[in-house]
């Protein structure tokens, strides 16, 4: 496995902060770091395989990566995002208890993904902007004002996370979104959900299709086939046990979305065969 080390990004041994952009990111192997970052996902999509779990990526997510998480990223579509690299967050010269606002792992669940708002988003761009163009040099001034605007973009993601709430279009969206990706299997009434999160059928149809580039029937289906593909790899459950778990109520159907998303058949992925392609 691929190990990313900080002497590499970092500009010195004494810096603790470090902007990395990825315009786009393209398909990357398994990896882990020795330090950690925030993945901030401005526009585009892609898979992002945390810690063996494929989680789906699009404009606004916000991804933790701790230094022993091991990740990937596959099957990626104009994927712009702006890593933002930290050593650890007990690292800092003037700032302390950082882990609080950081995501808590807690009975062996970590909650590395979240999403914010369009509003939210730009706002996050001009505190990276804000960060990155700060001298980078070990004057004690200079120091103190990266780990401010450090602190100011670690509280606006908090207070931006679903577990914050929020009442707006964009952030019920985003409800919805983080909804989907827990009960993709469940038999889907679009005009159900839309009522559920209090948006009009309109509305979620034009707000989807904007932040992932998919109609809902069209990105519901995706998320189906990349939990299915995941089990493929990593289950010995057959190829019709695995269509009906992820939703699909016909093995053939199920079979020929697949190849037309992934370019493989089931039993291709469940043989190996797709393996060049990562």
């Amino acid at each position: 496995m691929t190990v990313l080390h900080g002497i590499d990004f970092f500009p010195s041994g004494r810096t603790s902060l470090a902007i990395e952009p990825r315009l786009p990111q393209s398909a990357f192997p398994e990896h882990h770091h020795d330090f950690h970052e925030i993945v901030i996902v401005e526009h585009g999509t892609g898979i992002h395989v945390f810690n063996g779990q494929p989680y789906t990526l699009s404009g606004g997510s916000v991804c933790f990566v701790r230094d022993h998480d091991r990740h990937l990223y596959e099957h990626t579509d104009n994927l712009c995002l702006t890593n933002v690299l930290y050593r650890a967050p007990d690292a800092f010269s003037f700032l302390s208890g950082l882990d609080k606002l950081l995501p808590q792992e807690h009975d062996g669940h970590y909650p590395s993904h979240w999403r914010v708002n369009q509003s939210v988003l730009q706002q996050v761009r001009v505190l990276i902007e804000q960060m990155d163009a700060l001298p980078q040099g070990d004057d004690p001034h200079a120091v103190a004002n990266r780990e401010i605007v450090f602190m100011q973009l670690l509280v606006l993601l908090r207070k931006s996370s679903l577990a914050e709430g929020a009442a707006d279009n964009d952030a019920r969206l985003n409800q919805l979104i983080a909804w989907l990706e827990d009960h993709y299997a469940d038999e889907v009434c679009w005009e159900a959900i839309a009522d559920r999160f209090s948006l009009s059928l309109r509305t979620l149809h034009r707000q989807l299709k904007q932040q992932t580039g998919l109609s809902p029937q069209r990105y519901l289906n995706r998320l189906r086939l990349i939990k299915a593909r995941h089990l493929l790899r990593h289950s010995d459950e057959s190829v019709t046990d695995i269509a009906y778990r992820c939703g699909f109520g016909d093995s053939n159907h199920f079979s020929t979305l697949f190849k037309r998303e992934f370019c493989w058949s089931p039993r291709d992925v469940r043989q190996g065969r797709d393996a060049q392609l990562q």
